[in-house]
């Protein structure tokens, strides 16, 4: 089965959970049954090796039963204490999950300008890689709770995209109360058809088939999964949008359930390179020996002791030009120290590096998935 290979081979996998799967209308409170399933899929994930992310929705629709807030629109702060409330309950909810077995929950909020300001892009992106390395599960939401109108994502279908994009996974995994696109709106035409896969890109005729309609618990329809899906592809993650109302939905998936898959041209790391490589006008220049240069055509990282020269004044994040002692450009990359401090490790060993700067973030100066060779 299709779903089945492609989420075998995936290393990395993100999953969005949509707060009418997680918090019962009814009650308010959350789904424990549905979410034991889920854990139990995590657990299969896990244990197959995969890394897995979740992205989930639900904190305000828990939240506001605790506050007694009543079904109409929220206002900001009324959903912003809403998310105060409800995210403690719904932390608890998916540590005792996971707990049982054995897998350790990792909390990490998230706002908009964590993905478009570079220094808390790069952190933010470390604390995730960190944690994966770890073996832990981060669990991701919207940091609601500070956020407004100007800067919220509105939505955690685009949330959970960028993170994928921003932790180069293979898949995002989108679960709500629909198994996929359909050509129109299946819930107002009968004779809607459903679409099993989208190849390559999000095209008008493409855009013109999402609904627009709304849960009551959540903040996006079909337009925001589109949107999610842009990203994504643009960004070579796989993306699938599958019906999460049943027991153990990313098991159903592998089994062959309906659902619609997005199909990038190209996979993450390619297309992250290709972004590093022609997109970023890189801010400075990094000069490095014969030794380096070789290391480098191997697929290796960027290390101090190989550096020779440093040109230009650069952030920690910044792109940078990786050129020959004879100045031809050969690379170009993410740096992990500012010019001020590459300037005191040029040359040096990277055990050197803390004694040096007083602190090591780490041993590469550009680390070879941040690095895209000319």
């Amino acid at each position: 089965m299709i779903g089945k290979t492609r989420l075998k081979k995936a290393s990395r996998i993100v999953i969005k959970i949509g707060s009418e799967l997680l918090v019962s209308a009814g009650t308010g409170k959350v789904n424990i049954n549905w979410l034991e399933s889920l854990a139990q899929d995590i657990a299969l994930l896990r244990a197959r090796g995969q890394e897995v992310i979740l992205v989930s929705s639900g904190a305000i629709a828990l939240g506001r039963k605790y506050l007694g807030l009543s079904s109409r629109r929220l206002q900001l702060q009324e959903e912003q204490a809403s998310a105060a409330a409800g995210m403690v309950r719904l932390t608890h909810a998916y540590q005792d999950a996971l707990g049982s077995y054995n897998l350790t929950l990792a909390q990490v909020l998230l706002t908009l300008d964590d993905s478009e300001n570079r220094r808390r892009y790069i952190n933010a992106r470390n604390t995730l890689e960190t944690l994966l390395r770890l073996e832990a599960v981060p669990l991701i939401n919207e940091n609601d709770t500070v956020a407004t109108d100007e800067i919220r994502f509105g939505d955690n279908d685009r949330l959970a995209a960028r993170v994928a994009v921003m932790i180069t996974a293979d898949i995002l995994i989108i679960l709500s109360h629909v198994d996929g696109l359909y050509s129109s709106d299946p819930n107002q035409n009968p004779d809607a058809l459903h679409i099993a896969e989208i190849k390559g890109k999000i095209t008008e005729k493409t855009r013109k088939m999402a609904s627009n309609s709304v849960s009551f618990s959540g903040s996006g329809g079909m337009h925001t999964k589109l949107e999610a899906a842009h990203i994504s592809l643009e960004s070579g993650t796989q993306m699938v949008i599958g019906n999460g109302t049943e027991s153990n939905p990313i098991t159903r998936i592998e089994k062959g359930a309906r659902c619609t898959w997005f199909i990038p041209n190209a996979n993450p790391r390619s297309a992250r390179k290709k972004w590093i490589a022609g997109f970023l006008n890189p801010s400075g220049t990094l000069i490095v020996d014969s030794g380096a240069l070789a290391a480098l055509e191997k697929g290796r990282s960027l290390l101090p002791a190989g550096v020779i020269s440093v040109k230009g004044e650069f952030q920690r994040g910044d792109a940078v030009i990786i050129a020959s002692f004879d100045k031809q450009e050969v690379a170009r990359g993410l740096v992990a120290y500012s010019s001020k401090d590459v300037c005191k490790i040029v040359g040096r060993k990277t055990s050197e590096i803390e004694s040096i700067l007083g602190y090591r973030r780490r041993g590469e100066i550009v680390h070879r998935d941040d690095l895209a060779l000319s």
